[in-house]
């Protein structure tokens, strides 16, 4: 009996498919290290995201990430699954960096004669009457990065979270309400006062 031809796409190995997080989940709590090695892992990336918004280098970078996987491993037995795991990782996380914020809570003293010569004229640009200076500024996608992070320094812990969930990250006042574990009324109150303290800041930066 004379057999088939074997194609080669059909002896070709397929990918190993990586396991779920509710598996490595399930394996972690019984016990395997590795398991949540891999779950840490996978979700790098975004959790170092979240962070990078909060930290002023790279090593306090690393220390937030840090802490933020030893919370999660340790209150690993509270997921319940009723939301994906990386929602509730990013819970764990913005909380974190709440809290890192206000265990270094300050206002640093920058004013207008230290800002850099292209940021000095941006904020010229943007308080000015004339509309192209204006669009011209809007344009300025490097200075407004730069001073933005400026302004954001002399915020409060609370407001300057508020101001970077909804204006930075998008989000809408229900997921910020989720992910700080504030109720939906705070939210709006924090933001619309982090709005006019911002306000106040870069009119006060431009006056100098």
């Amino acid at each position: 009996m004379k057999h088939g031809t074997v194609h080669c796409s059909a002896m070709t190995e397929r990918p190993i498919e990586e396991p779920a997080d509710a598996e490595l989940i399930a394996r972690t709590l019984g016990g395997s290290e590795s398991a949540f090695e891999q779950l840490a892992r996978r979700h790098r990336p975004r959790l170092f995201q979240i962070a990078s918004r909060y930290a002023r280098d790279e090593h306090e970078l690393a220390d937030i990430a840090q802490e933020i996987f030893v919370k999660a491993y340790f209150a690993l037995d509270k997921f319940r699954g009723d939301a994906p795991f990386e929602h509730w990782l990013s819970r764990i996380a913005t909380r974190t960096c709440y809290d890192h914020l206000r265990s270094r809570q300050r206002k640093p003293e920058t004013t207008f004669s230290e800002l850099t010569e292209d940021q000095n004229g941006w904020l010229e640009r943007c308080g000015a009457a004339d509309s192209v200076a204006q669009e011209e500024a809007l344009a300025s996608a490097k200075e407004a990065k730069e001073v933005v992070a400026l302004v954001l320094e002399r915020l409060s812990p609370a407001d300057r979270m508020v101001i970077t969930l909804l204006e930075l990250e998008d989000k809408t006042v229900e997921e910020v309400a989720s992910l700080t574990g504030w109720s939906k009324t705070l939210v709006k109150v924090r933001a619309f006062r982090a709005r006019k303290t911002m306000k106040r800041i870069i009119e006060g930066l431009q006056h100098e």
